[in-house]
């Protein structure tokens, strides 16, 4: 019911058996799109998108979801009726119920399922037996590309980009923007711990 989730109107099915899912139409771009044409967003936009993302995820953590896809392409920017910015968390296809036995053929710990460049290092290691934490770190990878127009971990082969994740220390965001705040700067390094327990619980 958050106002950052996309609405689910309705769902059911068709008189042939197919399913359908009625959402709430959306008018504006995602955040990929946003850096695309944009660049690097000014500091403040960054973590004001980021929050309400936050906000949404505050509230699927607590039913127990854990979304495990957050990337620029689904956050989702829209504008309110006086203007101003919001964001719309999209895309739940791939989340899971914590303590929720997984579906038959999800269960192989070699199955990858996210979007590479933003999944946490456990995440890399068993999509399965991922918690709410690999959320926050895939928060920590957007802030960061919205702050630098690139994720914090690129390279063009799935090993090596796995390996960088799991053993790499982060690139300074300060180095690349020299106008983010120090303070910005230590909440993107804390949510993008390796370990989990170091990162923000919450």
């Amino acid at each position: 019911k958050s106002e950052h989730v996309a609405r689910v109107i309705d769902v059911g099915k068709l008189e042939n058996g197919a399913p359908f899912m009625v959402m709430e139409f959306l008018n504006g771009k995602d955040l990929a799109d946003t850096i695309e044409h944009q660049g690097a967003l000014p500091w403040p936009a960054a973590v004001e998108y980021v929050l309400q993302a936050c906000e949404a995820l505050a509230e699927a953590h607590a039913a127990g979801i854990v979304h495990r896809d957050l990337k620029p392409a689904n956050l989702f920017l829209i504008q309110r009726a006086d203007g101003s910015p919001c964001i719309k968390v999209l895309d739940f296809g791939i989340s899971k119920m914590v303590g929720s036995l997984s579906m038959p053929g999800m269960t192989k710990t070699t199955a990858v399922m996210g979007s590479p460049l933003y999944m946490s290092p456990e995440q890399m290691k068993s999509s399965k037996d991922v918690d709410h934490r690999t959320d926050i770190w895939s928060l920590g990878s957007i802030l960061y590309e919205l702050l630098s127009g690139n994720p914090p971990f690129i390279d063009d082969t799935m090993p090596q980009l796995c390996l960088m994740i799991l053993q790499d220390p982060l690139p300074p965001i300060t180095q690349l923007r020299h106008d983010v705040p120090i303070q910005l700067e230590h909440v993107i390094r804390r949510c993008q711990e390796k370990d989990p327990n170091q990162r923000f619980q919450n």
